[in-house]
C-alpha cells in the first residue's frame, strides 16, 4: 500500500466534503464514533459540535481522538489522525464564520449562509484537533 505523502494526504482531506468519522472515548472506556464535517485550517482538523453532545462531553474528559477520513470507491484510500481535541477560544463571530465554512464545504456555497446560522448558534463550541500522528494509504486495492 502506498504511503501519502503530506502533500498526498492534505489534497485528500481538503479535496471533496468526506464525513470524517470521529472517535472518542466514554467514561467507562467503551468508544464513540461518530461523524463530522470537518475542515483543514493549517495543521489542525476544526468541526463544530454541541456542548451536551457525547462528543464534547468524553472530549473535556479526555481529550484523545482519533479521526478516520476514506474514500469507499476502489481502490480506496484512507488518513486516519490520532491527537488531542479541545475547544478553541473563539467569540460567537468566529463561531459563525466556521459554521458557515463547514456548511459551504458540505451543502455548497449556496446553502453557506443558512448551514452557518443554522449551525452557528449559542452552545456550538468550535473544536480543533491537533494531530500526533498520521497514517495516509492510498489506493490500498491495488
Amino acid at each position: 500500500m502506498p504511503e501519502m505523502s503530506e502533500g498526498a494526504w492534505r489534497e485528500f482531506l481538503t479535496s471533496q466534503p468526506r464525513t470524517g468519522k470521529l472517535a472518542t472515548t466514554r467514561a467507562d472506556g467503551s468508544p464513540h464514533v461518530t461523524p463530522i464535517w470537518f475542515v483543514l485550517d493549517g495543521d489542525e482538523i476544526v468541526f463544530t459540535t454541541h456542548h451536551t453532545s457525547v462528543k464534547a462531553r468524553n472530549i473535556a474528559r479526555d481529550p484523545r481522538v482519533s479521526l478516520c477520513v476514506d474514500d469507499e470507491r476502489p481502490p480506496f484510500s484512507f488518513v486516519i489522525i490520532q491527537g488531542t481535541a479541545s475547544n478553541s477560544p473563539e467569540d460567537q463571530a468566529d463561531l459563525l464564520a466556521w459554521a458557515t465554512k463547514l456548511g459551504g464545504r458540505y451543502m455548497g456555497a449556496d446553502r453557506a449562509e443558512e448551514y452557518g446560522k443554522r449551525n452557528g448558534v449559542p452552545g456550538e463550541l468550535v473544536m480543533r484537533v491537533r494531530p500526533s500522528r498520521i497514517v495516509a494509504q492510498a489506493a490500498i486495492a491495488d
